[in-house]
């Protein structure tokens, strides 16, 4: 006989109901859950100062040794300049204007001149050994390798117009000296900040960490005022105070590949010599054809295509790794595409591996990749290259090296820096779509200019030169020569 009604449940039962409903009633985001795939990944909740404090000289150590011996930090390096700087560096133009509020040629072009003149090598660097287009690639590749770079700006009546810059070792710029001064104002790694975080100042070391010099007892810091100083790098969290290494989320990738390239090596060479070994019961002793000299090593020579006959008893046993492995070329493509993801380029430059690409991929990947050459050509124009010109310009006013009147300093701080940029991936297509876009309205002659890195009223400049010395010579252009035949017509 069975009944229904209501069952009694027992007090573990209503507990675990209890439990049930407390933990449904809780749930947020799956990824604070606390199971047990993610016990250890606690994460961190310190501020971004608190973590470089321990961990930035180590990363910055790790970058300089990928710089110096892994073959895909150093072509991500280079890449990094060609990129950005390009061949003739990030070039001056001058955009003053007149009353009228045209551009004032005459001014701008001898501006222009005059910063150019500033640039050569013996006048821009107070060592007398960087050009400036020199100092703007040291300054790329040190942000990229380092983090962050750091530039003192020098003036001086013996200077050419006024000014010069001195690029310094990051190292000298403590991450262990942090300090709360009585004037409110505290120096966090070296860089003394007011209550909003500004720079007021930097606490550069005499001497660099890594030399071999006489200190005696404590260390030794220079006090420079933050505005003789150039302290660039990329911010990451708010509150930041010092650069993060570009490469420092790909350098156990590329580390650990170097090792395993390294392996692989060792290991295909040992395989390419298929050596064995002879073996007998009694367990003799190895005994060699011959011995070296040096260490008394025993050797036995050994020649392609010869076999010889066994003595009594003992047995040949084979040594024949089978390297180099066929899954190696998978693991490396495998590790480069996470380093390149972390260094924001393609897998495909980066390696140098164009296999099984083809034109659409290419391009797409082409153009993605420029994005962030484009974003870091503007972030290096604001954080170094506007600074220092402004330096620049009242200095030499300041010092009559520019004969500029001082009181329109605003009007000749008009200008703007032209990147490089790069040419069409698909020209025809390319070509057929900006003047498609031009026609349209939705972009300028101008704007297409600068997206291969030249200058408008230059090219328009040359035209013009162009189109007299072939009047010159009676040479009939193909544009002059079109606008005759439809006359004829």
């Amino acid at each position: 006989m069975m009944f229904f009604g209501k069952s009694r449940s027992t007090k573990q039962e209503v507990k675990k109901r209890k439990r049930s409903i407390r933990k449904i009633n809780t749930r947020g985001f799956a990824a604070s859950e606390d199971e047990h795939f993610l016990a250890d990944f606690q994460g961190t909740s310190l501020s971004i100062d608190a973590e470089l404090v321990g961990g930035l000289r180590k990363m910055r150590m790790r970058s300089r040794t990928l710089a110096q011996d892994n073959d895909y930090a150093r072509k991500y390096l280079a890449m990094v300049k060609a990129n950005v700087v390009g061949a003739n560096g990030i070039v001056l133009q001058a955009k003053t204007k007149d009353s009228r509020g045209k551009l004032d040629k005459a001014d701008n072009d001898y501006i222009e001149k005059a910063f150019k003149d500033w640039g050569r090598f013996d006048n821009c660097t107070m060592n007398k050994r960087l050009s400036w287009c020199d100092v703007q690639n040291l300054f790329i590749e040190t942000v990229a390798r380092d983090g962050e770079a750091l530039c003192v700006i020098h003036y001086g009546k013996d200077l050419e117009y006024g000014m010069a810059l001195q690029m310094m070792d990051i190292d000298l710029l403590d991450e262990s000296y942090n300090y709360r001064l009585d004037n409110g104002n505290q120096i966090r790694m070296g860089v003394e900040q007011d209550q909003f975080g500004a720079a007021v100042a930097y606490h550069l070391l005499t001497d660099h960490p890594g030399d071999d010099t006489y200190t005696h007892n404590h260390k030794k810091y220079i006090r420079i005022s933050a505005d003789r100083v150039i302290h660039s790098f990329r911010s990451e969290r708010p509150g930041q105070s010092r650069g993060i290494p570009w490469m420092h989320t790909s350098i156990r990738r590329l580390n650990m590949l170097g090792g395993m390239e390294e392996a692989e090596l060792v290991a295909s060479r040992v395989a390419a010599s298929k050596m064995g070994f002879f073996t007998s019961p009694e367990g003799d002793g190895y005994v060699g054809d011959d011995e070296e000299e040096q260490d008394g090593a025993l050797i036995s020579d050994a020649e392609p295509g010869v076999f010889e006959q066994l003595p009594e008893g003992v047995n040949f046993q084979a040594f024949d790794p089978q390297h180099p492995s066929t899954a190696f070329d998978s693991f490396v493509k495998t590790v480069l595409r996470g380093a390149a993801s972390g260094l924001n380029v393609s897998y495909n430059t980066l390696a140098n591996d164009l296999e099984g690409v083809s034109f659409s991929s290419i391009r797409s990947g082409t153009l993605e990749e420029r994005d962030q050459w484009k974003q870091k050509q503007t972030w290096m124009i604001e954080q170094f290259c506007m600074p220092v010109y402004k330096a620049w310009l009242s200095s030499a006013i300041l010092h009559g090296k520019l004969k500029l009147p001082a009181t329109k300093i605003d009007k000749f701080s008009e200008v703007t820096f032209q990147s490089r940029g790069w040419a069409w991936v698909d020209p025809a297509k390319d070509i057929a779509a900006n003047t498609a876009s031009v026609e349209l309205g939705v972009t300028t002659r101008a704007d297409i200019a600068a997206s291969q890195g030249k200058n408008l009223e230059d090219i328009f400049e040359q035209l013009s030169k162009e189109k007299e010395l072939a009047a010159q010579y009676g040479v009939i252009l193909g544009e002059q020569n079109e606008q005759a035949q439809e006359q004829n017509d």
